[in-house]
């Protein structure tokens, strides 16, 4: 069985549509999305359209929860685009009921965690599912942190929201896809965090959109997880973003830094 899992897509259509190409070539028995369909990008009622109909369940972001309910601790291009995300469903909802309507209630139903066998997937944290970060650093530079937050799940947890691929380990460890060839081996017992980056908005400096598939040998038997990077077309997405009055320029000009 194969699962893929994508992340952060962020209203970046071109990442999301170039992923779930790439996706179909590879041949997954389903897809999973950690959140964070919204916020940022110049797409989003074509995004959370598309991962409605090609994913078997999404969670809730931060972002998601900004535009349905309220930008809380967000940074002012942030809350600036939280709004405006908000403004397009509502102007879909004048121009197309029906679908603004199941469009609302997908998002009014997006679950802050889900287990899936040996899986607990959330979109930030298991202590803090929508809002708390599990950064790279945190692996040696802030070790209670970390040791709290693997006493909340038993086996494999799967996170979003920092935007960086990568694997926690229970030894206080963070590991690049680079440094084990963007395959990683699970061993039964072992206790890991994977995340698998984001499609729409990395943040590692490298500017490709980012992706996992799962390989596993039953529900609750997992075998590896890959990592994939994709090269999409950034610019049309910045055009798009600069052509937004609502949208700061640097919501578009950080994708081609990959930051």
């Amino acid at each position: 069985m194969r699962i893929a899992i994508i992340s952060d897509i962020h209203g970046n259509l071109e990442a999301l549509q170039t992923v779930l190409a790439d996706i179909d070539s590879k041949g997954v028995d389903g897809i999973i999305s950690l959140g964070d369909i919204i916020g940022y990008g110049p797409d989003p009622v074509a995004c959370v359209d598309l991962v409605a109909s090609r994913c078997k369940w999404s969670l809730m972001g931060n972002h998601d929860f900004a535009v349905i309910y309220e930008p809380t601790n967000f940074n002012k291009a942030a809350e600036e685009a939280a709004y405006w995300t908000r403004e397009q469903f509502e102007n879909e909802s004048k121009r197309d009921r029906e679908g603004a309507t199941k469009r609302w209630e997908f998002l009014g139903k997006l679950r802050v965690r889900v287990s899936m066998g040996s899986f607990l997937c959330v979109h930030g944290s298991p202590r803090r599912p929508i809002n708390e970060y599990i950064f790279p650093e945190d692996a040696h530079g802030a070790p209670l942190k970390i040791n709290a937050i693997f006493e909340r799940f038993e086996n494999i947890c799967l996170v979003g929201h920092t935007h960086v691929p990568g694997i926690f380990t229970s030894d206080n460890e963070f590991l690049k896809p680079v440094e084990f060839n963007s395959v990683y081996q699970f061993v039964r017992g072992q206790k890991v965090i994977v995340n698998p980056g984001s499609v729409g908005q990395p943040r590692d400096r490298i500017p490709l959109a980012s992706y996992s598939i799962l390989e596993m040998k039953d529900e609750n038997t997992p075998e590896c997880v890959h990592f994939y990077r994709i090269e999409y077309p950034i610019q049309p997405v910045v055009d798009k973003i600069h052509a937004i009055d609502a949208l700061s320029n640097w919501l578009g000009d950080r994708l081609l830094e990959g930051c």
